[in-house]
């Protein structure tokens, strides 16, 4: 059985920067409040006009990753691509992608995990590259919330949270099966799916043509919904869980991680997770203070930055974590 690593990194966000403040002419909001509590400072929202879309911010960061792994898009066997918000409702951006990038006809794949995306992408793609399938698979998160939330005092406790962007990564054959993707950890608890979801057109048998027909603007229910507080004590326990899952698989420790990338869902969140398994400003990389949640996209996002700072290194024990809407989970243990 082979062994998969990362080949290349790519991330794309849009120019436009939306600062707290900003938000705060729209709805009734302030700086310290937002940070109070979720640690974002500022995220970015695509212009309309620009042309970023869902599946063009992944192209734009597959290009990236695609050119730092050293092969040509010919090379690509497989496309993954995780995301909430598709161009379409059908086709899914995995098509797209593989239309705008004029790779040859290979397999396409959609992954509609939300806030765990990447990490269930990055296990289907291990798991076609250990078997021996597929020898170079293209792996892509990407968001384009910013044109779905309610952006008024109504919407704010979500609003405020999301931004738009793209991260890639191309995931190749590793003949040492001593580094690369060690193992993946994938979970679901369906039983709070309406904790954290967007539940219509489509619920009740009420579909786009009755919302039109209605036109009724105080319905909300094509806007997405959160129970914050359970949402986040739901996060913490399964961070943690998760986490060492996959260390504990692998013979580790909380202590062996020199880099761990989690979701970035909440600031304070992943402080928590920082202290609870005991790790260092310098063992825990978070951006979300730049760029909000970017759902499927923050991970890889963020795992660019890191290894584009030099801050993951040949050889480093690097841990990915994510939750969100489903509930879904999951953990990566990489060997760098």
């Amino acid at each position: 059985m082979y062994n998969s690593k990362i080949s290349g990194l790519g991330y794309y966000v849009p120019a436009n920067v939306v600062t707290n403040d900003d938000l705060s002419k729209m709805m009734d909001t302030n700086d310290e409040w937002i940070q109070e509590r979720t640690g974002i400072r500022e995220r970015r929202h695509v212009v309309r006009g620009d042309g970023d879309t869902t599946a063009t911010m992944g192209v734009k960061a597959a290009k990236v990753a695609i050119e730092r792994a050293g092969i040509d898009k010919e090379d690509i066997d497989f496309i993954v691509f995780a995301t909430l918000s598709p161009d379409y409702y059908f086709p899914g951006p995995g098509v797209m992608v593989q239309k705008e990038l004029g790779i040859k006809t290979v397999g396409a794949l959609d992954v509609r995990n939300q806030c765990s995306g990447f990490i269930y992408a990055l296990s289907v793609a291990d798991q076609f590259i250990k078997t021996g399938v597929y020898r170079n698979i293209l792996v892509i998160g990407s968001e384009l919330h910013s044109t779905g939330l309610d952006m008024t005092t109504r919407g704010r406790a979500v609003s405020v949270i999301f931004g738009d962007g793209a991260g890639a990564a191309v995931i190749t054959r590793e003949e040492d099966n001593t580094r690369g993707i060690l193992s993946t950890h994938l979970h679901s608890e369906g039983e709070h799916a309406e904790e954290l979801a967007l539940t219509a057109p489509g619920m009740g048998g009420r579909w786009v043509k009755d919302i039109l027909e209605d036109n009724d603007p105080d319905d909300v229910s094509y806007y997405p919904h959160m129970n914050g507080q359970f949402v986040f004590k739901n996060a913490v326990v399964r961070f943690s869980e998760v986490i060492m899952e996959g260390l504990k698989q692998n013979n580790l420790q909380p202590g062996d991680i020199n880099m761990l990338i989690p979701h970035q869902a909440n600031l304070r969140i992943s402080q928590f997770v920082q202290q609870k398994f005991g790790l260092s400003d310098d063992q825990v990389f978070n951006n979300i203070q730049k760029y909000g949640n970017t759902t499927a996209a923050s991970i890889p996002i963020a795992l660019t930055e890191a290894w584009e700072e030099g801050k993951i290194k040949e050889g480093d024990i690097v841990v990915l974590a994510a939750f969100g809407s489903g509930f879904t989970w999951g953990s990566a243990v990489i060997r760098w």
